[in-house]
């Protein structure tokens, strides 16, 4: 559903006020007149307004000069700027100074409308960057000022959360940024092989050891090194790790001298390491070595007021990625998707993001659908999922008829139409697969991207 907007329509010709302001408030708008410019302004400093639209050309002040003035006031209402005697000059003028858009008379209504629309979107998004995020700017500030030095940082945070995003972005703004980043989760590595990946080897040092290896610290001379899930290390791997904090050089298995690197080491974990250090199942001397600067990610649950752009960002990315057409999401979706407990976070929602993309039936994305392959917020809390398609409410048969419905509508876009892949994908005869649409309502036609 669309926001309701509070507009003023500055213009010297009543009748296109009178029009204009008809037409916005039989769109569901608040709409304010005035005639000339010095009103305006005097309005935008008594009361707060969503979007002005502004004639260009009036007696007195212009509407060039009213977007001056606005500039030198410090009020960032953005404006629309209209012209039945428009040039280029002066519309290259208005959008320098900061106008939104710049339209010329007769005004078709559909394209004001649009107009609106984009700018209370663009609107709504500047205002959630510059005052809903005190958590992430926080964080942004922390990276840019350790980037800069040669601190070790030990990021922390939920799966899912973007360490490793965090890490190359220290990497990047660091004056390593020109060398390698190089990446081990130690979490993935068998302990018989760690030590490998991490210092490298000699040929024959071990049964299939057919060359010599250079492990992490090698590859990575000069940048990053940054080793994610460092609380899964084991104990014997983390003295030698120690060791090569302690004099900066390594030495590869089955080697007989140690080898000088110049890395910076960037540490992450999901683990309190404070624990794992009382339970003697990580080295105290290496917690104090690598937990300098600790960066704490928030969960998403923490992040809900980023909902809308994150949402927003993966639906692009997803729609661009697979060349399907972008989708946008009803603010209902959006207030359903806060519900969920996200225990996988932002690596989730990107998934469900795609998933609710491919199984949507219309333009937009509803709060039904997202109902379809999440959890209540009741069920959410425990951090228990639903597979997809998989309903939280309504008896065994809805719930049945809607995960049918939701595998349905995936194969047949996976399938790009082609009903008799479709069919065998799903075990059916394609007669059979025919009647299923239409019990379930999947109206083919309407489904099917015009050519």
């Amino acid at each position: 559903m669309a926001r309701k907007a509070n507009l003023l329509l500055v213009d010297d010709d009543h009748n296109t006020l009178a029009s204009l302001s008809r037409a916005f408030r039989m769109a569901g708008h608040e709409a304010t007149v005035c005639d000339n410019a010095a009103r305006a302004l005097d309005l935008l400093r008594a009361q707060s307004f969503d979007l002005i639209l502004s004639d260009v050309v009036m007696p007195g002040k212009s509407g060039i000069e009213l977007l001056e003035d606005l500039k030198k006031a410090g009020l960032k209402t953005p404006i629309v700027l209209i012209s039945g005697q428009a040039n280029i000059e002066m519309a290259v003028k208005a959008t320098k100074l900061g106008a939104l858009d710049f339209l010329e008379k007769p005004l078709s209504t559909d394209k004001l409308l649009v107009t609106v629309e984009n700018a209370l979107r663009l609107s709504r998004l500047e205002e959630e960057n510059r005052e809903l995020r005190p958590a992430m700017t926080k964080l942004h500030e922390q990276i840019d000022r350790v980037a800069a030095s040669e601190t070790r940082v030990c990021i922390l945070g939920e799966t899912g959360t973007g360490k490793e995003l965090v890490a190359r972005a220290i990497h990047e703004k660091s004056p390593r940024q020109g060398h390698s980043f190089i990446t081990l989760n130690c979490a993935a590595v068998p302990a018989e092989l760690i030590e490998s990946e991490l210092f490298g080897h000699e040929k024959g040092a071990f049964t299939g050891a057919a060359a010599k290896h250079l492990g992490k610290f090698e590859q990575a001379d000069g940048g990053t090194v940054f080793l994610d899930e460092i609380g899964d290390m084991p104990l014997a791997m983390q003295a030698k790790l120690l060791r090569v904090l302690e004099e900066g050089e390594v030495e590869r298995v089955g080697g007989d001298k140690p080898i000088k690197v110049n890395v910076r080491v960037l540490v992450a974990t999901h683990r309190n390491l404070e624990d794992l250090v009382k339970q003697n199942s990580f080295r105290r001397d290496l917690f104090h070595r690598i937990y300098v600067f600790p960066l704490q990610l928030p969960s998403l649950r923490e992040r809900l007021e980023d909902f809308p752009d994150l949402v927003a960002h993966f639906a692009r990315q997803v729609a661009a990625q697979n060349t399907w057409k972008e989708k946008i999401f009803a603010e209902e979706a959006i207030a359903e998707l806060r519900k969920y407990a996200w225990p996988g976070n932002v690596r989730e929602l990107r998934n469900v993001v795609e998933r609710l993309i491919l199984l949507a039936s219309d333009e937009d994305v509803t709060a039904s659908e997202v109902r379809l392959i999440l959890p209540t917020s009741d069920s959410s809390s425990s951090g228990s999922s639903a597979s997809a398609g998989g309903s939280a409410t309504g008896t065994l048969a809805e719930r049945t008829e809607a995960f049918e419905r939701a595998v349905m509508l995936a194969e047949i876009r996976r399938n790009n139409f082609h009903m008799t892949n479709v069919a065998r994908a799903l075990g059916l005869e394609r007669s059979h697969l025919y009647k299923k649409c239409q019990q379930l309502g999947i109206d083919l036609q309407s489904l099917r991207k015009p050519e």
